[in-house]
């Protein structure tokens, strides 16, 4: 009988997550900023699941990884709420809705032809104004000094000069470098102490399971010659190494994808502008490209693919945070990493994102009037998608 208690209990409680990440899936608009403050209402102010203190310190560590903050804070809330199975069901209801939108769009783009509809042009306009928008934000909150400015004025002539994704992560690696060199000095020295009942015997496991992937993947993708795989490998060594953010995965999933002939720029971006107007994280706009590429078996594969690295990261990070954050050389390293992504975004505004939308005055009129309305008017990014839309036909229409 006790048995069968527990495990109600613990079915309740995984159900209970479900429900209550599902929710958030389908509400929360905005990006990882307003996701982080839709699950402090919903985790913290409304079911008490958590603590402010413990809430921030999730949020410290997540920002101190690779991969989607918002998406690994809330697996990380499900572990600790529902174990390493309350993890996976917290992700399952945050970014289902925006993969289902996400894969539906991408059929309809592929089977009505939507290449040479009006309203895709108008999307790539307006992931140019979200694009501009990131990268502002970004660089006023990890470029504030000259030093770190140069950082990522450097990165994105270089990644305009030689643009691969093998230069890219060449980038960050030397950027890091850098900020072991320069930044360890303001190194943050006041750090609060977290705990969390993960082995560290897990979290070792964890990240072997990580490296032993990202060595052992590319190896077996260029033997095997199988698309799904190779899609995989893409999306996994994304999902690995993106600092900064949904926003950043842009220019590195572009250089793996779109020089390669896997699809073209117009397709790429069309994509990346939908995924503004959807809730959940800008990552499944994986689940996009995935189909794009080879159905709904390749937007399983994709988006498995780039959001394993967080499960991985976060199992493997919490045991030993407390060290980690303790580290001025560590924090110095990451001072020099996310100055380089500010300066590969800065690239990827140049190309695709510049280069794919902006052909005429007419264009650059609408992408200035979405960049005020989202970055003085602060109007939510779904809006914008519609307004976008809606400003595409009327000037077509006026013009």
């Amino acid at each position: 009988m006790e048995n069968q208690s527990k495990q109600k209990n613990r079915f309740q409680t995984l159900l209970e997550i479900l429900f209550a990440s599902t929710k958030l899936g389908l509400t929360s608009f905005g990006g990882p900023v307003a996701h982080l403050a839709y699950f402090k209402d919903e985790y913290i102010d409304r079911r008490k699941w958590l603590d402010d203190k413990t809430y921030t310190d999730i949020i410290a560590l997540c920002q101190f990884l690779p991969g989607p903050a918002s998406s690994q804070v809330g697996i990380a809330i499900g572990m600790l709420r529902g174990g390493l199975l309350g993890g996976v069901i917290s992700w399952i209801g945050f970014t289902v809705p925006s993969i289902i939108v996400l894969v539906i769009f991408a059929m309809l783009y592929q089977t009505f032809s939507l290449g040479d509809a009006g309203f895709i042009h108008s999307l790539k306009i307006v992931a140019a104004a979200v694009v501009l928008h990131a990268l502002i934000g970004l660089g006023k909150k990890l470029t504030p000094d000259k030093t770190r400015l140069a950082i990522a004025i450097v990165a994105a002539a270089v990644m305009l000069i030689y643009p691969s994704a093998w230069v890219q992560i060449l980038i960050i690696i030397v950027a890091g470098l850098l900020g072991l060199k320069l930044f360890k000095n303001k190194a943050e020295s006041n750090v609060k102490p977290f705990s969390v009942n993960i082995s560290k015997k897990t979290g070792f496991i964890s990240l072997g399971i990580l490296v032993v992937s990202l060595i052992a993947l590319p190896i077996i993708t260029k033997f095997t010659n199988n698309p799904l795989l190779n899609i995989f490998d893409i999306f996994f060594r994304v999902g690995s190494l993106v600092f900064g953010g949904g926003h950043v995965v842009l220019p590195m999933i572009e250089r793996e994808i779109v020089p390669q002939g896997l699809m073209t720029a117009d397709e790429f971006l069309a994509g990346y502008g939908m995924a503004q107007a959807v809730p959940g994280p800008l990552f499944t706009f994986s689940s996009y490209l995935g189909t794009m590429m080879e159905g709904i078996s390749g937007a399983v594969v994709a988006t498995i693919g780039i959001f394993l690295p967080s499960f991985l990261l976060i199992v493997a990070a919490l045991p030993f945070l407390n060290e980690l954050r303790k580290r001025s050389s560590f924090q110095g390293i990451l001072m020099g990493v996310n100055a380089s992504v500010v300066g590969i975004l800065l690239a990827a505004f140049y190309n695709p994102v510049i280069k794919s939308s902006i052909f005429d005055a007419s264009d650059f009129a609408l992408g200035i009037i979405l960049f005020a309305l989202l970055n003085i008017w602060k109007l939510p990014a779904w809006l914008i998608v519609i307004l976008g839309v809606l400003g595409g036909y009327l000037i077509s229409f006026i013009t």
